[in-house]
C-alpha cells in the first residue's frame, strides 16, 4: 500500500490533516484530520510499499501500546483512507 499521489498531510493551525490537491481535488473535497498515530501511519505509507502487518510492527516500535489495540487502529485508519480513496494498494 502507498498513499496516492494528490494527498497530502498538512499542517492547520495546531491540528494535521490530510487534504487532496490537483486533480484528487475534484473527487475529494474535504479533509481528514489525524491524531499523532494517524500522522504517524499516514507518513509510513507515503513511504511505500507497506502492508497492515508491517504498520501495526511499526506502530508497536514508536508507541506503548499492545499488539491487539495497534492492530485495530491500524485497520480502521487503513479503511478510513481506503474508502476516501486515499490508498494504491
Amino acid at each position: 500500500m502507498k498513499t496516492k499521489n494528490g494527498f497530502m498531510r498538512r499542517k492547520l493551525g495546531t491540528q494535521e490533516v490530510i487534504v487532496a490537491v490537483g486533480e484528487a481535488s475534484k473527487q475529494f473535497s474535504g479533509i481528514i484530520r489525524l491524531n499523532e498515530t494517524g500522522a504517524f501511519l499516514w507518513d509510513k505509507l507515503a513511504e511505500g510499499n507497506m502492508t497492515e502487518e508491517k504498520l501495526v510492527d511499526a506502530l508497536l516500535s514508536e508507541y506503548d501500546v499492545a499488539r491487539e489495540v495497534a492492530e485495530q487502529d491500524v485497520a480502521r485508519f487503513v479503511k478510513t483512507v481506503r474508502d476516501e480513496g486515499m490508498l494504491d494498494d
